[in-house]
């Protein structure tokens, strides 16, 4: 492979690991659910924009839009929001390391999916090793009054099984050209999630039995850095990154693309650290290598090389 093609994978993991510290900056001015709006929104007129300058029809099939409206729902309007709300207890380079869990909560939802890629022998204890890394990173959140912060881990484990689902999901378009996935899916996701932030306080409110009169989240961002993070969670690590997963998918393969998943948590880290100047404990350094080690079994790639190829017969 090319080594521009390797240079854009990593520019892609070091872009998706950016949004943690964008997240961080955005939840000290605006709710979980703007943050996850304003960024759908933002990246879907990115995403139209790039679309119409291509010149390339809408599909004529009116039964793919509901459907890209569920993709939207369950790629991004949910995970954008609970990653956000998971850093208003733990830290962004946490969330950041959660994430890159992806492809083990995906090995799980492939399995039980119909049709959906089995597990191997190796992806099996990838997910095992993963979630005993999960559980080291988690112990200090464990003990007595850190209630919030196991939600906020969850919240992101969570987030992750979307992204699971989603994959197993979108197969259904491959045969759609993948800026109008992007673009119509992003659409779909800022329809649901501008209103819901709006509206939060009255459904809240039902929820809660607390409930009173109609009243609407407007959000009023004064700092510079929250339109700054606003601008660059929507236009570099959603519409670009977005549509550069696309343009390189076939290119080199799912296989190699997947490679991102190593670099986004690294970038998360040092972002996250140099930036914010989050704190490491040793526990946390345990519970990262153990997830990267379930990730390189997952891969599969390195353990096959570390096996020992049968003897001629």
């Amino acid at each position: 492979m090319p080594l521009r093609y390797w240079a854009l994978i990593i520019l892609l993991g070091a872009v998706w690991g950016c949004s943690f510290l964008f997240n961080a900056i955005l939840i000290r001015e605006i709710s979980p659910l703007w943050v996850s709006a304003g960024r759908v929104t933002i990246g879907a007129v990115i995403c139209w924009i790039f679309f119409l300058g291509t010149r390339k029809p809408l599909p004529r099939d009116w039964s793919l839009y509901p459907q890209f409206l569920v993709l939207g729902i369950l790629n991004y309007a949910i995970p954008f929001a609970l990653f956000p709300y998971a850093e208003m207890t733990v830290a962004s380079s946490i969330v950041g390391v959660i994430n890159g869990m992806t492809p083990m909560t995906t090995v799980i939802v492939s399995q039980l999916w119909p049709g959906g890629e089995k597990a191997t022998w190796n992806k099996v204890i990838g997910v095992l090793v993963g979630f005993l890394g999960a559980i080291i990173l988690a112990s200090p959140s464990l003990g007595e009054g850190a209630s919030a912060q196991v939600v906020g881990l969850l919240a992101a484990l969570a987030a992750t099984c979307c992204y699971a689902l989603t994959l197993n999901y979108a197969r259904r378009f491959k045969n759609v050209d993948s800026a109008v996935t992007a673009s119509a899916s992003l659409t779909g996701a800022a329809l649901v999630s501008i209103p819901i932030a709006l509206l939060w306080p009255m459904i809240a409110g039902v929820f809660t039995g607390s409930a009173s009169g109609f009243a609407l989240d407007i959000p009023a961002i004064t700092r510079i850095e929250t339109w700054g993070a606003l601008f660059g969670i929507g236009v570099f690590s959603t519409s670009f990154s977005f549509l550069l997963v696309y343009w390189l998918l076939p290119k080199v393969g799912a296989t190699n693309l997947s490679l991102n998943t190593f670099i986004t948590p690294i970038s998360a880290i040092l972002l996250g650290v140099l930036v914010l100047h989050e704190r490491f404990l040793p526990v946390h350094i345990i519970g990262i290598v153990v997830i990267f080690l379930g990730l390189v079994f997952i891969d599969g790639r390195l353990v096959k090389r570390w096996m020992p190829k049968p003897k001629p017969a």
